[in-house]
């Protein structure tokens, strides 16, 4: 009899945890059938570590700032700027290296920049009341702008620095050579994202904000204030993706970033957090990272030209959304 009312008791719970993650366990059944395509297409490559240390190399820094875009997506907002900032952001880094600057203290000043770029977003968007999507599109153009007069279109060296502790702690390969650092820092970053997001009230203001800004406010939560943190995180992950992408390759160019907006904003929306806003997961944003991040090159290695990477690019964004809006039922409500 005991037996019959555990059996009774333990399968709503499974059904509640499965109703709960529905989205991303759809997004994570789409990454393990990609997975075996790409198995199946070349077993004697992705059954090799190899591959899989490249994409722990190049992957975070699509990442770290997928995780920042995570946020301000789910509060209904956008950010088109980050590539930018991280250019401008990586200039000062580099720039202050380079006048011998203790790199401490240069990448201290290089992550306060990210912030406080992050914060004149904010200002536009919740002080004067322009639309994020028109703020972020003009501060983009001004601070790649900055960045190309300010470089005057010369590159400069970072290896002078590459065998200091900061560095090593940045962008070195540990485990034998098996880990780049760079994937700890993305780690590191995604488990404290997932707490914030699903543990922390700030987590909760984000959902509903981006749920309705009007109700949101009436709970008395400061909205303002809510979307102006999200910001700064932004402008501080795109610093920090900077310092390390510079670190990793000793070298700076001023078309740092371009490149990275569509990738890191497809990861978010293949991932499953909504674009109407309000529902946001970080575990599915690391799984679209993982997706789009390995992509290019993984396609390449089962024998398909470059050709066709663009094309199954759109096909999994179009396949990963269509999941998420038949499991969510965001078809009902539109």
């Amino acid at each position: 009899m005991e037996q019959i009312k555990a059996s009774e008791y333990a399968q709503p719970a499974y059904k509640e945890f499965i109703q709960r993650n529905k989205v991303q366990i759809g997004i994570l059944i789409v990454f393990i059938l990609l997975w075996v395509v790409y198995l199946i297409g070349n077993t004697e490559v992705f059954t090799r570590f190899d591959i899989y240390r490249s994409f722990l190399t190049t992957i975070p820094f699509i990442g770290i700032m997928a995780l920042g875009a995570t946020f301000i997506i789910t509060l209904g907002d956008i950010d088109l700027s980050f590539p930018s900032v991280m250019a401008v952001t990586a200039w000062v880094f580099v720039k202050l290296v380079t006048l011998e600057v203790n790199i401490w203290l240069a990448a201290i000043v290089c992550i306060a920049c990210g912030a406080a770029i992050g914060l004149f977003n904010a200002t536009l968007i919740t002080r004067i009341g322009i639309p994020a999507i028109v703020a972020t599109i003009a501060t983009q153009f001004l601070f790649r702008g900055v960045v190309n007069v300010l470089a005057a279109g010369q590159g400069m060296s970072l290896t002078p620095v590459a065998n200091t502790v900061f560095a090593k702690l940045a962008v070195s390969k540990i485990l034998d050579d098996k880990l780049p650092m760079q994937a700890v820092w993305f780690i590191v970053l995604a488990v404290i994202f997932w707490l914030v997001l699903n543990r922390h009230k700030y987590g909760s203001y984000i959902s509903f904000v981006g749920d309705n800004k009007d109700s949101a406010r009436m709970m008395g939560i400061n909205v303002e204030m809510v979307r102006t943190i999200a910001f700064v995180i932004m402008g501080m992950l795109a610093a920090l993706t900077g310092i390390l992408s510079n670190l990793e390759v000793q070298y700076f160019w001023p078309n740092q970033g371009e490149g990275s907006l569509m990738p890191v904003l497809a990861a978010v929306f293949v991932g499953g957090t909504s674009v109407m806003g309000g529902r946001g997961t970080v575990f599915g944003t690391v799984l679209g990272v993982m997706m789009i991040g390995s992509l290019e090159a993984s396609i390449i290695a089962i024998g398909l030209s470059g050709f066709w990477v663009q094309l199954i690019y759109g096909a999994v964004i179009i396949a990963c959304v269509c999941i998420y809006t038949l499991i969510s039922g965001r078809r009902k409500e539109l």
